[in-house]
């Protein structure tokens, strides 16, 4: 057995366990991240986070060797390109950890392409979250989703967050709250690499600080992770795609409802910016197993 030193944290109720290891020193595998994930044999958490320096990892090579790389794993053990939610708190850990001053912004590296994140203060913060491509669509949709507990079979529509999305519109949050996400929904045309899909009810406009916002509320099946309570790169998607079919007019600023909180979601230009908390709410040592 070793120890492992860990912290534990959440956006949104999106908990992941979190690793401080600058030099790649651990060795992180699919057997290790199921353990640290497993809510009752391990710490627990949808996925697992490694700060680690470029020059430390594979995934790194390319990269200029200091530069700050976000590893992010799945809770089965695979690797994903990026994790909104996680990149906040991403950003609280590297606050608390390496020191760094981020109200000014800091890039940093994942699997899905440079990221910044900035604090925004009062444990909340702002991540860009790079370029999206909304599927092509002439009709708004794309593509059809089946579901427990929602009939029939849905279209929907997909969105380019950097990973897989697929977004499905409900006629109201009776829908929403009858679906049984404890299976993977079945996505056509089948995704080659799998897919995160969210279900979203519209819930109107509103006028805040000046501006025209949208409202929304959504769940989500996370790719590797089943339902969670969160998911930030989701609420972009949703955000993307409450906007491409509500047309001309429509705002570029979404809070969208999950059912671990709130985040807003603001679309400039051909890129995305998610804001919200970040929580630390634990640190110590666990015993890995052998082998």
């Amino acid at each position: 057995m070793t120890a492992l030193a860990f912290t534990k944290g959440h956006g949104t109720e999106n908990d992941f366990v979190l690793l401080f290891d600058p030099h790649g020193q651990v060795d992180l595998d699919p057997g290790l991240v199921r353990y640290l994930c497993d809510r009752r044999a391990g710490i627990g958490g949808d996925g697992v986070i490694r700060a680690v320096r470029a020059g430390g990892l594979e995934a790194g090579a390319g990269l200029a060797p200091a530069t700050w790389f976000m590893d992010y794993w799945n809770a089965d053990g695979t690797t994903s390109e990026m994790c909104g939610n996680g990149a906040r708190v991403f950003g609280a850990f590297l606050e608390a950890e390496a020191g760094e001053e981020l109200g000014g912004g800091t890039e940093f590296a994942t699997r899905g392409g440079p990221r910044t994140v900035r604090s925004l203060g009062g444990g909340r913060y702002a991540i860009g979250m790079g370029a999206y491509r909304v599927g092509d669509a002439t009709d708004g949709f794309d593509s059809e989703v089946a579901a427990r507990g929602l009939e029939p079979v849905r279209p929907a529509l997909s969105v380019d967050m950097g990973n897989p999305h697929h977004v499905v519109a409900l006629a109201d949050v009776g829908e929403l709250a009858a679906l049984d996400l404890t299976e993977a929904p079945e996505v056509r045309p089948v995704p080659p690499h799998g897919t995160n899909v969210e279900f979203a009810v519209a819930l109107g406009y509103e006028e805040r600080d000046g501006e025209t916002r949208g409202r929304v509320r959504m769940r989500v099946h996370e790719r590797g992770s089943g339902e969670t309570r969160s998911c930030g790169t989701g609420a972009c998607a949703v955000a993307l795609a409450m906007r491409t079919w509500a047309g001309v007019g429509a705002p570029d600023v979404w809070d969208v409802e999950v059912p671990g909180g709130e985040v807003t979601v603001r679309i400039v230009g051909g890129t995305t910016v998610l804001e919200g908390p970040a929580v630390l709410v634990a640190t110590g040592t666990v015993e890995t197993p052998a082998g």
